[in-house]
């Protein structure tokens, strides 16, 4: 009887081990970070497709953008490496606007993705123009999808719910198409990008997708936040707001890109714990 309750107990416990490590197949962690040619790649266990490449900077963007020709809306800038964590968890960036400004960079691989600390300064004489700026979350990999079919994988969140692309109030016509912003509560519309332009207003900072697989999900906020994109190279956007800045002003950005499982209750916890101003409950046109 002994040996037969050892035998079973053994069983078990080979069951639930390998239901575990089942389990932890399917979570995204232990991230890295690499940063070069003004691309920031995220790497890590389990991450569906393998890495996530964000273009960090895409560009520094002046207000009045809506229907101006984009490149008198940029304006030009050069990133720096200054330091990189042997072990790829922490990466630091200094970009250098050509107005003078400079915003410093602090990326932390964390554990249920990456975290950014930003600080922009204006050392100059002049009141700076730069209003908001692009991290361009490419997310081919991820989702295992091209330009039309990502679509149907990512989300916003309009009204208090997710809402799949393309969501209500879509929108077709613009300078530049095809693609989707939706400007931030409280954001003149006439200072976001020059692509279609949704008619309603997020009620979450969050945009993201789901990979291949339904295993994971991705999403991206800042805190400020000038718009929500749905870009024109498999591409989501979170785009955080800067404002302009005064001679000798200094302004604090933070953001977060979520890989996480596929769990939106989860992402709604880990989202209000980062953000809890930004929760809202009006989708209406200012």
């Amino acid at each position: 009887m002994m040996r037969f309750t050892r035998v079973l107990l053994m069983t078990v416990l080979l069951q639930l081990s390998t239901i575990s490590a089942r389990g932890d197949e399917a979570v995204p962690a232990d991230f890295r970070l690499s940063w070069e040619k003004n691309m920031l790649t995220v790497t890590g266990k389990n991450l569906p497709g393998g890495k996530v490449p964000i273009w960090y900077l895409e560009a520094y963007c002046r207000p009045g953008s809506t229907d101006r020709e984009w490149g008198k809306t940029v304006i030009g800038h050069t990133t720096q490496l200054i330091s990189a964590t042997p072990d790829g968890r922490v990466i630091r960036l200094r970009c250098t606007l050509n107005d003078g400004v400079t915003v410093e960079h602090t990326i932390r691989a964390v554990e249920d993705g990456v975290a950014f600390e930003l600080t922009a300064h204006n050392p100059t004489a002049e009141e700076s123009q730069a209003h908001w700026a692009q991290p361009c979350v490419r997310v081919d990999a991820f989702t295992g999808a091209d330009q039309k079919s990502y679509l149907a994988r990512s989300f916003v969140f309009l009204n208090g719910r997710l809402e799949r692309m393309p969501t209500p109030g879509w929108s077709t016509t613009a300078r530049y198409t095809p693609g989707q912003t939706w400007a931030a509560p409280g954001v003149d519309r006439h200072d976001v990008n020059p692509r279609p332009l949704n008619d309603l207003v997020p009620t979450s900072g969050l945009i993201g997708c789901f990979s291949k697989d339904d295993s994971a999900i991705l999403a991206t906020a800042w805190e400020p936040y000038q718009e929500l994109f749905q870009g024109v190279i498999v591409c989501l956007h979170s785009d955080f707001r800067i404002g302009g800045l005064k001679p000798d002003e200094t302004k604090t950005i933070r953001g977060r890109l979520y890989l996480i499982p596929n769990d939106l209750d989860l992402l709604q916890r880990v989202y209000r714990r980062d953000f809890p101003k930004q929760q809202s409950t009006s989708s209406e046109t200012p």
